[in-house]
């Protein structure tokens, strides 16, 4: 990672649902599979290179399932083809067991998957199966993308892959500016815990925020060499603080702001094959 501006492409990822929100939230929020891949066509052509996905169930509470998430994933590819990386979840949510998570990633096999550590590896006894998931994934060409709320949580990812617990020479992760809670909203500022010079570097990274200033945080990450991840899931206001029309407005406006900064919008192919590097 570097701290200069440089000419390599910026990915913009889209987390359209979450596992919380409703539409009582924002009538546009998708839950199902075909709102799902409706999201992803809108996104895609307003600059996104993946989509995080959720599944629920009938009554719209959260879910990890093998099944759902292969009809998401086939829905979303008979709109947009290759064109759009999808990544499932396992957000546990406090439902699921670290086991439980690992074993619906292993029966989805899919392209790309978001990894929590602080919900994978709540102690120091689930490291050896957090590895073996991670072998698996390297070995099928999965991309994985680690969740880290803290700094302290990048320094404990550091010191396991100093252990060679990591089957990886580089590692996507993804920092977190906040949490979930009410009215939680985040500044720039907040990434720079992350970026501190004692700090281990993780590439390539990836920043997602909440509320209004999302697109200020994820451009000065963008600024600093990294990518963005903007959506429903996290922010449902555009930087004015009025209500989004949709996901695919605050891709739009992502995407404005980093090229107003200088810099290019990577797409798909592009994510892959510099995800794939790691």
């Amino acid at each position: 990672m570097s701290a200069t501006l440089d000419c390599a492409p910026r990915f913009i990822a889209v987390a359209p649902n979450g596992g919380r929100r409703t539409k009582a939230d924002h009538p546009a929020l998708p839950m199902t599979a075909s709102a799902l891949a409706q999201t992803a066509a809108t996104c895609l052509e307003a600059g996104a290179a993946m989509i995080h996905v959720h599944v629920r169930r009938k009554d719209g509470s959260h879910l990890l399932d093998a099944e759902a998430y292969r009809a998401v994933i086939a829905a979303i590819a008979a709109v947009t083809g290759k064109d759009l990386v999808v990544q499932v979840t396992s957000e546990a949510l406090g439902l699921y067991s670290p086991a439980e998570q690992r074993a619906v990633i292993r029966a989805t096999r899919p392209e790309a998957v978001s990894l929590a550590l602080r919900e994978l590896v709540p102690v120091a006894a689930e490291e050896a199966a957090f590895a073996e998931l991670l072998l698996f994934l390297r070995l099928i060409g999965a991309m994985p993308q680690i969740i880290l709320y803290t700094p302290d949580e990048a320094v404990r990812l550091a010191d396991m892959r100093q252990r060679g617990l990591i089957p990886y020479e580089k590692l996507p992760v993804l920092y977190v500016l906040g949490r979930y809670t009410a009215d939680q909203t985040s500044s720039p500022a907040d990434l720079l815990p992350f970026l501190a010079e004692d700090m281990p570097r993780f590439d390539p990274w990836s920043l997602c925020a909440f509320g209004p200033q999302e697109a200020a945080c994820v451009t000065a990450a963008a600024r600093l060499g990294g990518h963005a991840r903007v959506g429903f899931e996290n922010n449902l206001h555009r930087p004015d603080g009025t209500l989004a029309r949709d996901n695919a407005e605050l891709v739009s406006l992502t995407r404005q702001a980093i090229e107003a900064i200088g810099l290019k919008i990577g797409d798909a192919d592009a994510l892959r094959a510099a995800t794939l590097a790691a």
